[in-house]
Order: structure tokens, then sequence, then C-alpha cells
């Protein structure tokens, strides 16, 4: 129903943001880290939105970052995690931290959350893995622009950042720009710190 909402952020009382636009202030439910990035009240700010709509009720939950929307998304879509559980996950790791636990299948880091035993924490990395890196993506950066990069990233860590990018929702043409910054940048082949480096700067960006 509403992809974002830009406008004044009049106030934040965890665990809710009001921002009003065009007159109307919206009630967005938010995590602590949310809550602590949108910075000071009476200032303009961008809050991406997830409508979630119950028999008897209906929130409005915000996220700083597009990616963490889509976490959200992809987190209420495994059987046991709600809306409380997810922005927990959420608050106790940025969307980048934890996609990096998953990959790393680090269940017992996941499970310090309130909320997740180690069981749901390990649920949570097959579940979360397997929709992060199933779809079949086709390099952008040719293996000739990787090693102008940098000789130390291979193709293959090129593409495991890829096919991320694009699950959280990230066309090529927003995210190689950025990429090719963060593969740069990076001294050694590592996807994860690639990946979050990468997340880092379209955040900017959004």
């Amino acid at each position: 129903m509403f992809d974002y909402i830009k406008g004044i952020l009049i106030s934040k009382n965890q665990p809710f943001a009001v921002v009003e636009n065009n007159g109307i202030g919206y009630g967005i439910l938010c995590n602590a880290r949310t809550l602590s990035l949108l910075g000071d009240e009476g200032k303009e700010i961008k809050i991406y939105t997830k409508l979630i709509h119950k028999e008897d009720s209906m929130t409005l939950c915000g996220f700083c970052h597009r990616e963490d929307r889509t976490i959200f998304d992809i987190l209420t879509s495994v059987s046991g995690i709600g809306t409380k559980v997810a922005m927990c996950l959420l608050d106790e790791f940025s969307g980048s931290e934890l996609i990096g636990a998953v990959i790393d299948e680090d269940y017992k880091l996941i499970s310090r959350t309130k909320g997740v035993g180690a069981k749901m924490a390990q649920k949570i990395i097959l579940e979360l893995k397997d929709k992060l890196t199933s779809l079949n993506v086709t390099s952008e950066i040719t293996a000739g622009k990787i090693n102008e990069i940098s000789k130390n990233i291979s193709k293959e860590t090129i593409l495991e950042v890829q096919t991320v990018l694009q699950s959280l929702g990230y066309s090529s043409q927003e995210y190689t720009g950025a990429l090719e910054i963060s593969a740069k940048n990076s001294p050694k082949d590592d996807a994860q710190e690639i990946l979050r480096q990468t997340l880092q700067i379209l955040s900017t960006q959004q």
C-alpha cells in the first residue's frame, strides 16, 4: 500500500515514530535501532514501510533501509516468526549483519536475540539462506573488469554478492557502482565484507 513515506518527523516515542506528510500524521511501528537512525524530531526523513493487516488490527512498520524491509518480509514468511520477533532480529542486527550471520550459518549469534532459540535460529538460517542465494544470476561485472578493480577478488565472490543484492530487490543498475567501489576497497576476497560495504553505500543513496 505504501512503499515509503517522506515527511517531517514529529515524534519518536518507542515503539512508534510519527511522521507528518501533507497534514496527515502516520504512526509507524519501529524498533530501537530504526528510531535511533531517524535523527532529530522536526527534520524531514524518508522511511520505508510495510503494512501488516490482521483481522483485528492494521500496523504500519517502518525501516530506514529498503533491504531491512525485504529481510523483514522474508523473516515473517518463516513459520513461527511474527512481526515482534522479526523486529527484534532487526534491532539486534543491522540487515547486513544478519545476512552475514546467515551466510556464515552462525546460529549461536542469531540466537542471542530475545525470543529466538537455537532451533529457531537454525530454521531462520535455512530459509533465509535459501531465499537469498536461490536466484539464477549472471554476473554483470566481467572477469576483466573484476581484475581491473582488484586482483584479490574472484568472480565467484562478485556473483555471490550480486545474488544477495538482487534477492534484496536491487537492480544491477542500482548496485553496480557501489559494488565496484566496495570490491576495489576490499583487501581480501571476502563476500560478506564486500556485501556489507556495498549495502552501506546503497543506504546513503536511498
